[in-house]
């Protein structure tokens, strides 16, 4: 889908500012929605690409004036209420209880045997692997140009909109992984070769961008190409 959250070569955003020393967490509020993210990814709640998609539809206004992982904890909430595992209404008031005396609802100091810590360790070491075996071949090769497809779906697609239509180079192959368009929707895993496409700067931003990088590389499934 098209959307805020697809800002790449948008004018008007103001200069992104790294900060130095930045920790990993802000505050510790965020420590526990990575957590509980990444676990409940791993007790099969919901995948990645529904998690993705549910960012993509976080309203524009709010996604601009939030943080990282306030967007993940947004995207969180709004997968859990479509899935009818929490009760929108309480969720509201809930929030509106911490709000009004946010000590009251502090979480208190892990102990010894920390479910969220138990479930974080098990999510990750179990990791979330997308790599598919798959009877058909790849269509395309390492030095294979290609032109990316012009598509403009409203669901999930990991296509970013500056290089739609836009010639560029395979440079590797992946093999079969699963398919975010379809994964996202609940869908089956349609695995799909994926590549690693080079599009030249000019190519992609035009001649006159003064900071366009040398060269982008982007990761690509196969449906998203055509022979150039």
């Amino acid at each position: 889908m098209n959307g805020v959250h697809d800002m790449g070569g948008l004018h008007g955003f103001g200069p992104i500012r790294p900060e130095t020393g930045e920790p990993v967490f802000h505050q510790a509020w965020e420590q526990d929605v990575f957590a509980s993210v990444i676990a409940l990814m791993a007790q099969g709640v919901y995948n990645l690409d529904e998690f993705r998609h549910a960012v993509e539809r976080i309203g524009a206004a709010h996604y601009l004036d939030s943080s990282y992982y306030d967007h993940w904890l947004s995207a969180a909430e709004l997968v859990l209420c479509e899935k009818g595992l929490i009760d929108p209404a309480e969720l509201d008031r809930r929030i509106a209880d911490i709000k009004a005396d946010p000590d009251a609802h502090a979480r208190p100091p892990a102990g010894d045997a920390d479910p969220l810590a138990e479930a974080l360790t098990q999510g990750l070491q179990a990791g979330l692997p997308a790599h598919r075996e798959v009877a058909a071949g790849p269509r395309f090769a390492v030095g294979d140009r290609v032109v990316t497809n012009n598509l403009q779906p409203p669901g999930h697609i990991r296509l970013p909109a500056y290089v739609r239509d836009k010639p560029g180079v395979v440079v590797m192959t992946h093999g079969a992984h699963v398919l975010p368009d379809t994964h996202a929707h609940g869908g089956d895993e349609s695995p799909a070769h994926l590549y690693t496409v080079r599009f030249d700067g000019d190519r992609v931003w035009g001649e006159t961008a003064a900071d366009r990088p040398a060269a982008n590389h982007v990761d690509l499934w196969e449906p998203y190409l055509s022979p150039a």
